[in-house]
């Protein structure tokens, strides 16, 4: 079942309510915030049929999130990221700055990387859609109130194409002192060849080759071939080769 406000009547916190929590030792405590107050109203009428489950507090914008946040210090504020003023993401950050054992979940309607990747950086520990399901929206406030991570499902590609972005960073890095005949010599080291085949291949003379060996080894802090060999086939030098 998807998250709809519709769905689930808006009620006050009552008696019945109050007699489940006194049977949950430690309810996780819960900030809500966002500009539209129907969505506020759906959330909070979710969260109250969940006995484990308290809402505390209510905001409309960042700043009130970051005050109401130090006033009530919940367990987990669940946050739109986007709000008039000060943005999701930037209360996001000045709320796990003052109160590292606030856990934040992000809402957003869009699948946007950038806001993923800010939210991230600013210290959420949750960035799902609203369109998530009731029951996932519950499960996912559960985890994060428990210190783990969640991640909508249909995000999980652009964390893992970042990283593999990031690391191909790294290790162009890695080779960024090296002419293109110097990464041309490397791989063929790795190849297993000698300077006199890779003179024949790169139609090179015998003793130039030395000079690139030589100067490979010394930009990369290393000390013979078999270290290049090897530095060559961990940082995937044929990839980076290819690339340029």
């Amino acid at each position: 079942m998807y998250f709809a406000i519709s769905a689930v009547p808006f009620t006050y916190w009552d008696s019945q309510n109050e007699e489940a929590m006194s049977q949950t030792p430690h309810p996780i405590r819960v900030l809500i915030a966002d500009d539209h107050e129907v969505v506020r109203m759906g959330i909070r009428a979710l969260i109250q049929q969940q006995p484990h489950l308290r809402v505390v507090a209510e905001a409309a914008t960042g700043e009130e999130a970051v005050e109401l946040a130090l006033l009530h210090k919940p367990d987990v504020v669940v946050m739109d990221v986007r709000m008039p003023g000060m943005l999701g993401v930037e209360a996001c950050q000045k709320i796990v700055q003052q109160l590292p054992e606030t856990r934040v979940v992000m809402l957003t309607s869009y699948a946007e990387d950038d806001l993923l990747f800010a939210a991230i950086r600013a210290g959420a520990s949750g960035y799902v859609l609203k369109r998530i399901g009731s029951d996932d929206l519950i499960h996912t406030i559960d985890a994060v109130g428990r210190g783990e991570s969640a991640i909508d499902p249909s995000m999980t590609e652009a964390i893992f194409r970042e990283l593999r972005h990031t690391e191909k960073n790294k290790e162009a890095a890695l080779f960024s002192e090296l002419t293109s005949q110097e990464m041309r010599v490397l791989a063929l080291i790795a190849d297993g060849l000698t300077n006199r085949e890779i003179a024949s291949r790169l139609f090179l003379g015998e003793g130039t080759v030395r000079n690139y060996v030589s100067n490979l080894l010394s930009k990369l802090h290393l000390s013979n071939r078999a270290e290049a060999a090897a530095f060559a086939v961990h940082h995937h030098v044929k990839e980076h080769l290819a690339s340029e």
